[in-house]
């Protein structure tokens, strides 16, 4: 099993990374929070054209295949740079699309995911099991919905994604959220069918194991840029006439950290890999834990400044925890790890086929 990105993976990700340093994001992301869009739709645009939105996507509707590894790198750049958004939820709702197959020349897949692999259009996306809020309806193009009854329902598209999102006219009440560029509401009530039976239900696990596997990613990138930032911190911070990061108790808390990080990284990659249930659980959980342990570490190395809104690292501070309880609390991932533990066993009992 190889961990380590191949030149065009590494190519691929540098470009998105080069791509949002050069954008003003911190400025999008505290327009988004105020309700703006437009910032952040324009950045959207841009990164669309770089090919990301493809890589959940067949061919077979525009896209460049199902990559989860590429993805998975994408969406590190994405958390590293903070940028606002529903794309995990984007990703994943081309996802469940594509696990629904054909379901006539009008069925859902050739309706939405060549809009979605392309970029122009973006998506929200709720699923059974998940958390009660959609984010960001205001701003994305559609909204999926998947009931307990396995029915796949959709709201929004009228406009395009130009106005009002999926929210549309009846503009859902947005809810106070840690992050205020994670806009959350209500999913909105009825919307079109558009299947429903087992065929959807097996499509959205799927659907809600790549969007667990990329907040994973994000998670990564934005513990990652905490880390940078605040290393650079404590090399021009003094104290006692010294820079706060020549002594023992700071480096040992951001040996600590970056440890935490370095040892997500291996288990984020062999959850891209295999997409098994079990190990993208552990890479959320770990990848979650690190970043939020990152936050915390960036908040009290930096002090008072620290807890202040125009410090740009407020931007990256708020995300740590809403983050690591999206698409799988702790507890959840760690039930989902034991869950796997059983099946994992007996496959390596003797005399069972290796894996």
């Amino acid at each position: 099993m190889r961990f380590q990105p191949t030149g065009e993976q590494s190519d691929f990700a540098r470009t998105l990374r080069d791509l949002l340093g050069a954008a003003d994001v911190p400025a999008a992301v505290r327009a988004w929070g105020a309700g703006d869009h437009g910032p952040g739709r324009a950045l959207w645009d841009r990164v669309a054209r770089t090919g990301l939105f493809a890589l959940a996507a067949g061919e077979e509707y525009g896209g460049a295949g199902l990559l989860p590894v590429e993805l998975a790198l994408g969406l590190v750049e994405w958390g590293r740079a903070a940028a606002p958004g529903p794309v995990v939820e984007t990703a994943a709702a081309a996802v469940l699309l594509g696990g629904l197959g054909e379901l006539g020349d009008a069925g859902p897949a050739k309706r939405f995911l060549p809009e979605l692999a392309a970029g122009g259009a973006s998506a929200t996306l709720t699923l059974p099991g998940g958390s009660p809020y959609v984010l960001d309806a205001g701003a994305a193009t559609y909204c999926f919905t998947v009931t307990g009854a396995d029915e796949l329902r959709v709201t929004g598209g009228a406009d395009g994604g130009g106005g009002e999102g999926a929210a549309g006219a009846e503009g859902a009440a947005v809810l106070a959220s840690l992050d205020p560029a994670r806009r959350l509401s209500h999913p909105p009530a009825g919307g079109e069918l558009l299947a429903a039976g087992p065929r959807v239900a097996a499509a959205a696990e799927a659907a809600g194991r790549w969007a667990r596997l990329l907040t994973a990613a994000q998670c990564l990138g934005l513990g990652e840029a905490l880390l940078a930032r605040t290393v650079e911190y404590a090399k021009q911070r003094s104290q006692f006439g010294a820079p706060i990061g020549g002594f023992q108790a700071v480096k040992h808390r951001l040996a600590d950290t970056l440890l935490g990080l370095e040892f997500a990284r291996p288990l984020l990659w062999a959850a891209a890999l295999s997409l098994d249930p079990g190990e993208v659980a552990a890479a959320k959980l770990t990848a979650g834990e690190a970043s939020y342990a990152a936050a915390m570490t960036a908040l009290q190395l930096h002090g008072a400044v620290g807890y202040t809104e125009e410090l740009d690292l407020s931007l990256w501070l708020r995300k740590a925890r809403p983050l690591r309880d999206a698409w799988g609390t702790p507890s959840r991932c760690r039930a989902a790890v034991l869950e796997a533990l059983p099946a994992r066993g007996a496959r390596n009992l003797p005399g069972a086929e290796p894996v």
